[in-house]
């Protein structure tokens, strides 16, 4: 690769090379670099602009008097740099977030080069802030001084992380246990036809009052479009800030009590074909429950709201600003055009002048969907209320994808800071061997800095205003990400690097100021400095017991596995382990012709592995020999307490029996993801009501717990 493109893609954090899993390493494509860049707002397809690029990025910060964003750890020693005209002078001052200031900036002496920028003579000032700065978004202002006297004022963010994310103090000391549910799985009989947050209301304060567990840990609640078809995937969100109004219980919005009779009559006609649907073992169909949820809540939404309602709604429209009123737009262009792809062009551009005139045109619909994610707000914190009043340690934990939709309305109205023309994946492995595209948009890193990170923030914000605990999907993206250009295949992406410091930094803020645990998923190829550095941080990795091996392949044993991670012995891409033990993946895999071997290879690998687990658990006299597949079930949560984990998880699924997969990774319409309810070993529905009689639940718990 030319010398001066390798230079140019390193100054913006684009790989020429890496490592795959196998691994061998692995050049990276020139056609792919220049398209990255080019993603980047680069142009980067002759030598011309190849060197008009590295001049620009050289220059970039030298034209600049601070950094758009300085992130810093609290209590440890940090600088940041002002550039002014040469012989110039400086001071700075910091506004702390709670009103209260600091004059402790002070100079440093490091003499750095003028540097030529544009004609004029720059120079760099360094400055060293005060180690005792409390957490918090503060401000970083200063007053530039010229020889003549003149004066000019600069400021900038200054953002201070804590240095660890403790566990909540109900932890310290001891570990704590959760269920792992997919929320539209878990029914009961006032659901209608999915599980929703009056459903987990009742399984925390179950969970938690009768059993002792300390969390619940769901499938991430991000919106999809209100617009049919709606996706079923948890994971392919339009926003990952706001949530899916199809998760409302329509019965607990306090206006439901003043509806007439005439609404009330509606509200059964409206439920009753959807709330049949409970007693079945059927695929669940997301576009009838909106359809009779969406009804019934204009009509809920038609009821005038309490002086008191009204102020505490308010504030919740205040709190939230300017992201909750584009989405509730976004929503409302939806329901008026269609799907994204049908809209009238000057509707693309969410701050041009069309689409200001829509916002005031369909101010009913906005305010609608405005009033869809309050109740949401309101219904999510009666939950992890109702967790923390069980004795839950942790209570809600929720889950937050890597990314979002390309049409959606988060790659809408965050068009500034998400790069165009390429999508986010993950390069070739021993699963996929021509790598995976997921189709979602990714944050430019330089124009995630240059927002000072506010739109990260405000995101993670939102979905911690009632979390316990929150797990990051795919946590190495918050320092490299695959990028795949605009029509290309999975294999030709490359990866690009992300300020993990501040990413990481500012999660940890977030979450110390919500109470909040944060779970990193760090499964697959993950160096082992990035997991030094989520463990420094405080944040959890994640343990999959068929994942855990030593040096030779065999299975680790309990005493070797980490201590900061949830463990778990499955996960919602796989099967449950009672379809694991059965060979379920291998067959499933092979229907769906996703076998790189033949299925009896596979299936005789699979058996290996799994003899290898039985071996273990006999060994240590956690089975009897010849035990059914219920024993092993069960031995196999009896070798994950023996870990020193601080947390442990049982998929709810493993706890009543399931057999039937959430997700197959790598399909989309060839099986029906995220499209499972809860049932037991023969297939019958298990609905919220039978948990606290379901005997074979009581004995997993009490094999962790006991």
């Amino acid at each position: 690769m030319d010398t001066d493109l390798a230079a140019l893609a390193a100054a913006y954090g684009v790989a020429t090379e890496f490592w795959d899993q196998a691994g061998q390493h692995q050049a990276v494509p020139t056609e792919t670099v220049v398209a990255v860049l080019a993603a980047l707002g680069v142009d980067a397809t002759s030598p011309g602009g190849i060197a008009s690029a590295l001049h620009e990025r050289r220059m970039r910060d030298w034209r600049k008097a601070l950094p758009p964003v300085f992130v810093v750890r609290q209590g440890e020693p940090a600088t940041t740099w002002v550039h002014l005209p040469h012989g110039d002078s400086a001071r700075l001052w910091i506004e702390l977030e709670d009103g209260g200031s600091r004059s402790d900036v002070v100079q440093v002496d490091r003499w750095v080069e003028p540097v030529d920028v544009d004609g004029s003579l720059v120079g760099e000032a360094t400055f060293a802030f005060p180690t005792d700065l409390p957490t918090g978004w503060h401000r970083l202002h200063g007053e530039l001084r010229s020889a003549d006297g003149g004066t000019r004022p600069i400021g900038t963010t200054l953002v201070v992380t804590p240095r660890r994310l403790e566990l909540p103090e109900r932890l310290r000391g001891r570990r704590g246990w959760g269920f792992g549910a997919q929320l539209y799985s878990v029914r009961s009989s006032r659901s209608w036809g999915l599980g929703d947050l009056g459903d987990l209301s009742d399984l925390v304060a179950w969970s938690g009052h009768d059993l002792g567990a300390d969390f619940v840990l769901i499938n991430p609640l991000h919106a999809a479009s209100p617009v049919p078809p709606m996706a079923p995937s948890p994971y392919l969100p339009v926003t990952r800030r706001f949530a899916n109004p199809i998760y409302i219980r329509v019965e607990d919005v306090p206006e439901y009590a003043y509806l007439s009779e005439a609404g009330h009559k509606a509200m059964t006609m409206l439920s009753a074909p959807v709330k049949a649907t409970n007693v079945t073992a059927d695929l669940l169909e997301r576009d009838p429950v909106w359809a009779a949820k969406r009804s019934a809540l204009e009509f809920v939404h038609a009821v005038p709201l309490s002086p008191g309602r009204r102020a505490r709604y308010a504030a919740f429209r205040e709190r939230e600003g300017a992201g909750l009123d584009d989405f509730a737009l976004w929503c409302a262009l939806g329901d008026t055009y269609g799907q994204p792809a049908d809209w009238p062009e000057e509707l693309a551009d969410p701050k041009g002048p069309a689409t200001e005139k829509a916002r005031a045109e369909l101010a009913d619909l906005v305010e609608f969907h405005t009033w869809l994610q309050w109740v949401l707000d309101e219904q999510l914190a009666a939950a992890q209320e109702a967790a923390i009043d069980s004795g839950m340690a942790i209570g809600v934990m929720h889950d937050l994808a890597v990314g979002v939709h390309p049409e959606g309305a988060d790659a809408w109205a965050l068009r500034d800071v998400l790069a165009k023309d390429v999508a986010v994946g993950a390069p070739p492995d021993m699963y996929n061997q021509m790598g995976q595209d997921w189709s979602q948009p990714p944050w430019r890193p330089d124009a995630l800095a240059e927002a000072a990170f506010i739109p990260y923030r405000d995101m993670l914000r939102t979905v911690l205003r009632h979390a316990g605990g929150i797990r990051i999907d795919h946590v190495l993206g918050l320092f490299r990400l695959w990028w795949i250009p605009r029509g290309m295949p999975a294999n030709l992406g490359t990866y690009v690097r992300y300020d993990h410091e501040a990413l990481v930094g500012i999660l940890a803020l977030e979450a110390q100021r919500a109470g909040a645990v944060v779970i990193g998923e760090d499964l697959g190829t993950v160096e082992a400095w990035v997991q030094d550095v989520l463990r420094e941080r405080g944040i959890l990795g994640t343990s999959i017991l068929w994942f855990e091996a030593d040096q030779q392949g065999a299975p680790l044993h309990p005493e070797h596995w980490r201590e900061l991670a949830l463990t778990s012995v499955t996960t919602h891409d796989l099967p449950p382990t009672w379809a694991f033990i059965e060979g379920e993946h291998v067959r499933l895999r092979h229907e769906l012709g996703l076998l790189a071997t033949s299925y009896e290879e596979e299936l005789e690998a699979a058996r290996r592995d799994l003899a290898a687990w039985v071996g273990l658990l006999q060994g240590r006299g956690l089975l009897r020999p010849g035990a059914g597949a219920d024993e092993v079930v069960e031995a196999l949560h009896r070798l994950i307490a023996q870990t020193p984990a601080r947390l442990l998880c049982i998929s709810l699924a493993d706890a009543v029996g399931d057999k039937r997969a959430q997700n197959q990774p790598g399909t989309d319409q060839e099986y029906p993801n995220w499209r499972v309810p809860l049932t037991d070993g023969a297939g019958n529905p298990v609905l919220v009501d039978d948990l606290p009689g379901n005997a074979l639940l009581r004995r997993m718990v009490a094999t962790i717990a006991g």
